[in-house]
């Protein structure tokens, strides 16, 4: 990938898109992962007004290390850069303790799970409304077109997407090109919200180089009965996501009324 060539498209589509729509500049949820560090570098480079806002819920100690020193080193490269850190513990504890009673199941896990995601967007809108800036999103291809790995109003509730059109591993050869912290390019993606050390590959079944491949498979109108194996399962894990996951990609359904039923 022509790295050079990429962040600076990235960051002229940025700086027009936010001309246009008459902002003063970008808000980023910065996690310690690869993407959000790409996407707030992204946005730094445009010179406009940029919060980057951590926010931890019960968070690993090593993904607040690596938000906050990502956060640290980008304001000192680029001086319009704002760092904001809101503890979001005690008010999803709060959030919790008003619901009612619910068995310990997996489905409650991952509804709490969202919720996290579902706070961080709403404290990412405050700071937007407050500035007059865009929420810049922090998904990739293969997240947000492929399998749907990401939470429906939570991280998905952006205003835009830079980097959505490219692949997890090109996100990667960004941010060696962008010199995103080393221990950033060293961590095992994770989304962060479960507060263990849970990996993305933990949770999908499969790394993202496997899921590109299954990606570019279906684009090429083969099926998982074209392959054995590893190669089978993983193309069976990836359809299996996305079945899952399409009401996420989708627009959202609407009604349509027959005119003569409004007469």
């Amino acid at each position: 990938m022509q790295s050079e060539r990429v962040a600076h498209h990235i960051v002229q589509w940025l700086t027009d898109y936010a001309q246009q729509a008459g902002s003063q500049g970008f808000v980023v949820g910065v996690s310690g992962g690869i993407d959000s560090a790409v996407t707030s570098t992204l946005a730094a480079q445009t010179g406009l007004p940029l919060t980057c806002v951590e926010m931890p819920i019960h968070q690993n100690p090593d993904q607040v290390t690596r938000a906050q020193a990502h956060i640290q080193q980008l304001a000192r490269r680029f001086p319009q850069v704002e760092p904001q850190r809101v503890d979001l513990t005690g008010p999803y504890e709060a959030f919790l303790q008003a619901l009612p009673e619910s068995p310990a199941t997996e489905q409650r896990e991952m509804s709490r799970v969202n919720t996290r995601a579902r706070l961080r967007m709403s404290t990412l809108y405050y700071f937007a409304a407050l500035q007059g800036r865009l929420v810049a999103g922090t998904g990739n291809k293969v997240e947000d077109f492929g399998v749907g790995f990401y939470t429906k109003y939570g991280d998905g509730g952006v205003d835009l997407s830079p980097i959505a059109d490219l692949l997890k591993t090109e996100v990667y050869a960004l941010g060696h090109y962008l010199e995103v912290p080393q221990s950033i390019l060293e961590a095992p993606p994770t989304d962060g919200l479960w507060g263990d050390d849970r990996t993305d590959e933990d949770q999908i079944g499969a790394s993202y180089p496997e899921l590109e491949w299954a990606m570019g498979q279906q684009a090429a109108g083969k099926a998982p009965s074209d392959f054995s194996g590893r190669k089978n399962e993983v193309f069976s894990l990836f359809l299996k996501h996305q079945r899952n996951n399409l009401h996420k990609m989708k627009p959202i359904p609407v009604c349509h009324v027959p005119p003569e039923m409004k007469e």
